[in-house]
């Protein structure tokens, strides 16, 4: 049977998972919202990941994870690879386009810049506390304005005379929306604005101190929003690229860092039946009162992190 390999990217907003073939070709995708139990949304994209796979003559043989639950999903899965978004993104952007200079990427609830020369990620950011650049802030707005998310973008291709929306923070543009919506702006005009308000804060924030320069890639799932990319394009003065699967390439990053990597394993998709849970507690044994967390599987500690010294250590044949 030939090999294949797991790719999964697990973020505070959505859940990605994807499986490659040797030539990274992709044979199964899954994308679904993580709702605030990253556990069950894996369960539920493996259980999607097979369904998909099941005529196909593969066995996953590695499994790679990223995002922020990375460390928590990768215990559960038993992942061959753990590995950083800034590495998964760059990996999987570069097997796509060789050639990029400049990784723009805006999720639901982060967002990151990554520069990159001959191939070498040289330099980077993330987004610290303000969500206004973010999928979340425009998918609240879509929702203030009674508008589909997904209809968005092309409502902000219609504007002829985009509103000015302040893009300091959530807070104030959420209030100037209010503000140019009741002295009668257009709502093509006000979501046009929105869209560059995000631009905005992107470059300002996340962006800021950065030579950008072409070929420029832009993905997450914002990068779906036909709105944000012409307001990118017009801002940079630069050709955007943007992939059908760009909302996936930190998955499939992972997958061929899971590939490319020596250990090789039989990946059981069979794990929604299988009880994961996690429990806290602070260790006692020292000044330092850490807080631990333990990872159970039908009752048994499989891993814990958290602790800063070797006093916090716990024994996992010993504790139930």
């Amino acid at each position: 049977m030939k090999s294949a390999y797991l790719g999964v990217d697990v973020g505070s907003i959505s859940t990605k998972g994807i499986v490659i073939d040797e030539n990274n070709n992709i044979l199964a995708e899954d994308y679904l919202w993580t709702e605030g139990n990253p556990v069950l949304a894996v369960k539920k994209v493996i259980d999607n990941l097979e369904k998909k796979l099941k005529f196909k003559p593969f066995k996953v043989r590695g499994v790679g994870v990223t995002g922020s639950a990375r460390r928590l999903i990768g215990t559960i899965l038993e992942a061959t690879v753990i590995k950083n978004e800034i590495t998964a993104h760059a990996v999987g952007t570069l097997s796509l386009h060789p050639d990029v200079k400049t990784i723009l990427e805006i999720g639901g609830q982060d967002s990151k810049i990554i520069i990159i020369d001959k191939g070498i990620v040289i330099d980077y950011a993330m987004n610290t506390l303000c969500a206004a650049g973010t999928g979340a802030f425009l998918a609240s707005q879509a929702k203030r304005l009674g508008i589909a998310i997904e209809d968005f973008g092309g409502f902000a291709l219609q504007s002829k005379n985009p509103t000015k929306i302040a893009a300091r923070c959530t807070v104030f543009a959420e209030s100037d929306l209010i503000h140019k919506a009741q002295t009668g702006h257009q709502q093509e005009d006000i979501i046009a604005g929105l869209c560059q308000a995000v631009v905005n804060n992107y470059l300002n924030n996340v962006g800021k101190g950065k030579r950008i320069l072409a070929p420029i890639v832009f993905q997450g799932g914002v990068s779906k929003n036909v709105g944000v990319i012409k307001a990118f394009k017009e801002t940079l003065q630069e050709e955007i690229i943007t992939d059908e699967c760009g909302h996936l390439t930190g998955a499939l990053g992972v997958a061929i860092l899971a590939k490319e990597d020596k250990k090789r394993m039989f990946f059981n998709f069979n794990i929604k039946n299988i009880n994961f849970e996690t429990k806290g507690i602070e260790c006692q044994r020292c000044p330092n009162k850490c807080d631990i967390i333990c990872v159970y599987k039908d009752g048994k500690l499989i891993d814990f992190w958290g602790n800063r010294c070797e006093r916090g250590a716990i024994e996992k044949t010993t504790l139930k």
